[in-house]
């Protein structure tokens, strides 16, 4: 039993939360977008609007990097995939619980501290 199967549950909630930044990080930069082109728009100042703009395109590609964490957690998960099959195995159930927290997730190894806390 490896290590991202006992801390499945671990990373499982780590999952949703990148899912829920998924969701909640675009809805941010559409509300902040508008309060600020709003603003900009209303003062007539064209500085105001050029750093709006500005502004504006700075969150997107913050936003935009949020949806490629699964594409680089991909791919430090593959390079591990010259290991053991056991090791593969284990870093892909990590891969799961991080990038589909709801379906893919084997958290049936946690609790499970045998190997963890050997007894003498």
């Amino acid at each position: 039993m490896g290590f991202c199967s006992r801390t499945a549950n671990i990373w499982q909630i780590i999952g949703y939360c990148l899912l829920i930044l998924k969701i909640v990080i675009p809805l941010i930069i559409i509300i902040l977008g508008i309060v600020d082109l709003g603003k900009a728009v209303v003062s007539s100042d064209q500085k105001v609007i050029k750093d709006a703009g500005g502004n504006l395109l700075k969150r997107i590609i913050l936003g935009v990097c949020i949806f490629f964490i699964p594409n680089i957690i991909d791919v430090i998960f593959n390079l591990v995939s010259d290991f053991s099959e056991d090791i593969r195995n284990d870093y892909e159930n990590c891969f799961d619980c991080l990038v589909y927290p709801g379906t893919s997730c084997d958290t049936s190894g946690v609790g499970s501290d045998d190997d963890f806390f050997p007894t003498n």
